[in-house]
Formats: structure tokens, C-alpha cells, sequence
């Protein structure tokens, strides 16, 4: 006996109605998704613009660095160099290094260099072999350098940051970065310089 199977028809399926209870529970998850990305948005905004906007504008800023080195001075036992040179050199951070890590507390200035590279410079008046070494990366001595009349120990890979090293009236200074030579000599100048005024001995 053969199955009877219904004849198709060409009329679409019914459109399902909402009941007035539905269309309300649908608006009510719509409206709580809303403000859901509404709130996310507001804490979002906030952080988003105390943020610096870019990396670029921190690194670049200028530091006064006689203000903080000031601030550092009843710490450190001695005023830290405060460098003076003329724009447009300028010092991106100041700050005075307890020493927690190293056991030998020290004064750091970071500088923006004419070219647009980077020197940090570091004094202490408790400098010892190890630490300098690790302050110099571990890089050889390669020569002498004379700059401000003073002879720097160069210290130098090939490649990568250089360094320079002064030992002078109980510091040890070290001057690090990717910088040319020229400007690493014009900020060794001004810190022999500002060794040898009065106001710092």
C-alpha cells in the first residue's frame, strides 16, 4: 500500500509574532547590551587620555635636572652633577639610584642628543670594579679618550652602546649610549667641567 505524502505548496512559512511580553524582554536585552558598551566606553576614555600619547613624547621630554638633583643632594652626601648644555641637548630623567640591587647607590641622567641619540650618565662616589664593569656591560677597554683636558677609559664592543669612564676628585663617572663620539666628548666636557668648579668639591 502506497504512502500518501501531502501535495507542496508554493505559500511561505508564517512570519512567527512576538507577544507583547517578547518584544519587550528583546528591546530590554538590546537596551542592556547598549549600556553595557556605553560604561565600557566611559572607563575606557579615561585611561585612554591620562595615557601619554605616544612613547615618542615621554622619551623627549625635558627634565630639570638641577631641581631634582637638589632633592637627591641629602641622600647622595654630595650635589650631583647637573650638567649644563646648551639646546638642543636636553635630559629626558633625573633620578637618584639607592642602590638596592647593586649595593652601590648612584645619581642617573638620561640625554637626548643633538642627533637625536641617547647618553645616560651615571655618578658615584662608591664605585668599585664590579659594579663598573656591570655599569659598562662588561665591554673591554679599547683606549683612552681625552675630553675636558681629562683622560676617559673608552670601552667599546664594536657594536651596540660605548662608554666612557672618568675617575676624578673621589667620583666615578660613566657616560653610556649609541651616540658619535663627538657628543659623547661635549657632554665629558661639561661634566669635567662642572667637577672642577668649586661649588661641587
Amino acid at each position: 500500500m502506497s504512502e500518501v505524502r501531502p501535495e507542496a505548496t508554493d505559500q511561505p512559512a508564517p512570519t512567527p509574532v512576538l507577544t507583547a511580553k517578547q518584544a519587550k524582554r528583546a528591546n530590554a536585552t538590546v537596551t542592556g547590551m547598549l549600556i553595557a558598551i556605553g560604561l565600557t566606553i566611559a572607563v575606557f576614555l579615561p585611561v585612554f587620555f591620562l595615557n601619554p600619547s605616544s612613547k615618542s613624547e615621554v622619551y623627549e621630554r625635558n627634565i630639570d635636572v638641577a631641581s631634582v638633583a637638589a632633592q637627591a643632594e641629602g641622600t647622595a652626601g654630595y650635589l650631583p652633577l647637573t650638567v649644563e648644555l646648551a639646546k638642543p641637548w636636553r635630559a629626558n630623567y633625573a633620578r637618584w639610584n639607592s642602590g638596592s640591587s647593586s649595593r652601590v647607590p648612584a645619581w642617573e641622567v638620561g640625554y637626548l642628543t643633538p642627533k637625536g641619540q641617547h647618553i645616560a650618565l651615571v655618578q658615584t662616589d662608591k664605585a668599585n670594579p664590579t659594579w663598573t664593569a656591570q655599569a659598562t656591560d662588561n665591554a673591554p677597554v679599547t683606549s683612552d679618550r681625552k675630553a675636558g683636558g681629562e683622560s676617559w677609559e673608552l670601552r667599546d664592543r664594536g657594536e651596540g652602546e660605548k662608554h666612557l669612564v672618568l675617575e676624578k676628585d673621589g667620583y666615578t663617572v660613566i657616560l653610556s649610549g649609541g651616540a658619535e663620539l663627538d657628543e659623547f666628548d661635549t657632554l665629558a666636557a661639561a661634566v669635567v667641567k662642572e667637577l672642577d668648579a668649586p661649588a661641587t668639591k
